[in-house]
């Protein structure tokens, strides 16, 4: 089975939009209202009415997606916004209106159509064919038989009806993608002087009375969340490295013997050899070595004819037609008795006859490599250190556990955790429960671990009743399959705007940041000004360049709208602009008519068209509204504020 879900992952995200989504639709078209009877309508939409139920319903399988698509990463306050509840809120309206404009108008689907789409469906198909196999394998490891599944595919095909003809229908006329592709095209000769900010920010003073006015102005953008201070015990990779002994000398040498070839390189020859097989009889035994013998000698007497002598002669028919040649032999490889003999060979050296088990030898030493690599003294500081890490993964293991013992045997204080394991307790602040605030705002020095503190799960595990209320250890969180760490709140702090002590640097280099940005601005807007005036004031452009919209050559968009809505009719031209950090000018000296690649148009012409069919849909389906007068009820606000459990 799940090789099966493996394989096929596109398909599984087909059964889970199936079986989650498309309920509301069968519930829907199956008559909603008995199902909910008595449940408080939210939005009412024509004759029918998206629930409380139905939303809670949508917001708690929305919320089960996500974490299984996202794992212990996702942080729900991404979905717990107004925006993001509105936005599920306003997807069932759109789908309650299908559903009320299908069933009045009747829109239906035949039973050719149904298996046409169904076997249509590439999710359903083997080699870009139907496989009816796949499909009832798919039905049975669900538990859904084929006229539920078959339910479902109808009314979603029933609902496409209602607005597949529009969007489908949409066409983005010819001229109008012409002529945006002319204006992304379209472009000017342009050179560019920029007056930075951070130029002229050791030029600017701040006075104390201008903190303090600022301070008083602002109190709300200044106002901190509520946060914790909290006590943390972190357990990781280094962590366990620290809790191994000493390893003992002897130790880390048979770790080396055990691993000897990762360091050393053993020795090896390069062999030729001759074979003669032994007889059947002793004679012919007799005989044969006779002859391995005088074929000995011979070849020491000249080892140049070696390798005609084995062509001659040897029986092993592999090696025979090369000359005898056997390649590059590594010491330990072979039989001692042959290992021994061909190994004390010097190179060209040929030795006399041996003896081994498929017959008599006459070796021939072509080449020799000495033993190479490293003695145990020069890697004993890796070996120390790959042997302290592996000791540590295996003590890893049972840190943890007795961390997570601890942590919840004495809930009161993450000491005893701490001295059971020897880790220290460290300690941050400002952890808010969306975000680890910036240390600068609390006058404070960041946490080391700050990654480890924004994780979601641990910030969930901050602020759960046990911790707040109950004022015990938080809880343990597997951060990483190497990283965990153990939280506590020590301090709860109320929302509050700080002390001007504590922020009295970063409004004083805010305010210079500001003159700056301001002094910048002023010194550009003079420049430009006397350019536009025909005078001639010393300033520095920079090498002419051509920009356009598709290739605004890093130019930035405000600089950009304004070089392109200059009027070419008089060059050269002069336009400004003032940016975060400073200001533009921007010389215009000429434009040309660019040419857009075929493959960037289809690209932009396809762009375009989604974008066209995606305001048409928009519009189609506002219009809907109107017609089936959707109104949103009071209830409605009351059930997007409400927990979810």
């Amino acid at each position: 089975m799940f090789n099966f879900i493996r394989k096929h992952q596109r398909l599984m995200q087909l059964v889970l939009l199936v079986l989650i989504l498309p309920s509301f639709v069968l519930i829907g078209v199956s008559g909603y209202t008995n199902y909910v009877s008595g449940d408080e309508d939210l939005v009412t939409v024509g004759d029918q009415a998206v629930t409380a139920q139905e939303y809670d319903l949508a917001r708690r399988n929305q919320l089960n997606q996500l974490q299984r698509s996202m794992g212990g990463g996702f942080d729900p306050a991404l979905v717990d916004t107004p925006a993001a509840k509105q936005q599920l809120l306003d997807s069932l309206v759109d789908r309650r209106a299908l559903i009320e404009i299908a069933t009045k108008d009747r829109f239906s689907v035949s039973d050719t159509a149904l298996r046409q789409a169904i076997a249509a469906n590439p999710d359903l198909q083997e080699n870009g064919v139907f496989s009816p196999e796949l499909y009832n394998m798919l039905l049975a490891q669900q538990g859904i038989n084929s006229k539920d599944f078959e339910q479902s595919q109808r009314a979603e095909l029933a609902l496409s009806r209602v607005i597949s003809p529009v969007v489908q229908s949409a066409t983005l006329p010819d001229f109008v993608v012409k002529e945006l592709e002319n204006v992304l095209v379209e472009t000017r000769l342009a050179q560019t002087h920029t007056i930075r900010a951070q130029d002229l920010l050791d030029q600017q003073t701040v006075s104390d009375e201008e903190i303090q006015t600022w301070y008083q102005a602002n109190q709300d953008s200044l106002r901190l969340p509520d946060y914790v201070n909290v006590d943390y015990v972190l357990l990781n990779e280094e962590a366990a490295v620290k809790s191994v002994a000493e390893v003992k000398e002897d130790d880390l040498k048979a770790y080396y013997e055990q691993n000897k070839t990762r360091f050393v390189s053993p020795a090896r020859i390069h062999l030729s050899h001759i074979l003669l097989q032994p007889g059947k009889d002793n004679a012919q035994h007799q005989s044969v070595q006779q002859q391995a013998k005088e074929l000995a000698q011979q070849a020491q007497a000249n080892p140049a004819q070696f390798a005609e002598l084995a062509k001659e002669h040897s029986q092993d028919k592999g090696s025979a037609n090369s000359g005898g040649e056997l390649g590059w032999i590594t010491h330990g490889n072979w039989p001692a008795a042959l290992q021994d003999a061909v190994f004390a060979l010097k190179k060209g050296e040929v030795s006399g006859v041996i003896e081994g088990p498929d017959g008599y030898h006459i070796f021939k030493a072509n080449d020799y490599q000495p033993q190479q690599g490293q003695a145990f003294d020069a890697v004993k500081d890796e070996i120390t250190t790959e042997v302290r890490q592996q000791l540590a993964a295996e003590n890893f293991a049972e840190m943890a556990t007795k961390l997570t013992h601890m942590v919840y045997e004495s809930p009161e204080s993450l000491q005893a955790a701490a001295d059971a394991l020897g880790l220290p307790i460290l300690k941050a602040q400002g952890v808010a429960r969306e975000q680890v605030l910036d240390a600068k705002q609390l006058g404070a020095t960041a946490s080391e671990h700050e990654d480890l503190l924004e994780d979601p799960r641990v910030r969930r595990a901050l602020y759960a009743p046990q911790s707040l209320q109950d004022k015990q250890n938080a809880g343990v969180v597997e951060i990483a399959s190497d990283t965990i760490v153990a939280v506590r709140v020590n301090e709860f702090v109320p929302a509050h705007v700080p002390e001007l002590t504590q922020v009295h640097d970063e409004v004083e280099k805010m305010l210079r940041q500001e003159k700056a940005v301001a002094a910048a601005q002023s010194a550009g807007q003079a420049l430009l000004a006397s350019l536009q005036a025909g005078e001639t004031p010393e300033v520095e452009f920079s090498n002419e360049q051509a920009v356009s919209r598709i290739q605004p050559e890093q130019m930035p968009k405000a600089s950009l709208d304004a070089l392109m809505a200059v009027d070419t009719s008089q060059l050269p031209a002069y336009v400004g602009v003032e940016l975060d950090q400073g200001y533009q000018l921007v010389k215009v000296i000429g434009q040309e008519k660019g040419e857009l690649d075929p493959l960037i148009s289809e690209a932009i012409h396809a762009q375009l068209q989604q974008i066209w069919s995606d305001v048409q849909e928009r519009s189609y389906m506002a219009a809907l509204r109107e017609q089936l007068n959707v109104k949103q009820l009071p209830a409605a606000e009351t059930a997007m504020a409400t927990e979810i459990d």
